[in-house]
């Protein structure tokens, strides 16, 4: 199937549909990212109820607005991964310490259970899991300030 014949909607209860060239409709449609920090824009697929593939998107910009809008907000809405910009304090330079943040989606404390919980990610990136299975990205070290470059060092 490809992109320009994609036809998505919501049912009645708010989950997608795809409907098919051959006309056949299946419901309750869950998109998913192949690479969702590496290449988030690109490597949908649209899976079934089953947990069959429907659908392989390359880019979400090769879809029509609507449709990518449709997608956007679905994937949005399944995925809570907040990005911190600033670390403002840790109890203790020893696990596991409570960490005060400020994220994308406000200020918030998680607790650290070992430094195995901080993963690298590129040459740039870091993947901050707390005690509860929360993921926290941290997308450039560089363009954190020099307090919150400290603190995390301490970890690494």
């Amino acid at each position: 199937m490809t992109t320009a014949s994609l036809q998505l909607t919501r049912d009645p209860h708010g989950r997608l549909r795809l409907t098919a060239l051959d006309g056949g409709v299946h419901e309750g449609v869950v998109p998913v990212r192949a690479f969702p920090l590496a290449a988030p824009m690109e490597g949908i697929a649209l899976m079934g109820t089953d947990g069959r593939e429907l659908a392989w998107i390359d880019r979400l910009d090769d879809l029509p607005e609507a449709t990518r809008e449709l997608l956007e907000a679905e994937l949005a809405s399944r995925e809570f991964m907040p990005e911190i910009h600033r670390l403002r304090q840790v109890s203790t330079f020893a696990t596991p310490s409570t960490w005060t943040v400020e994220t994308d989606r406000g200020e918030t404390r998680f607790i650290l259970k070992g430094e195995e919980d901080i993963r690298r990610l590129g040459t740039t990136g870091l993947l901050i899991s707390d005690r509860h299975g929360v993921q926290y990205l941290i997308r450039d070290l560089s363009r954190l300030d020099r307090i919150s470059r400290r603190l995390l060092d301490r970890f690494m």
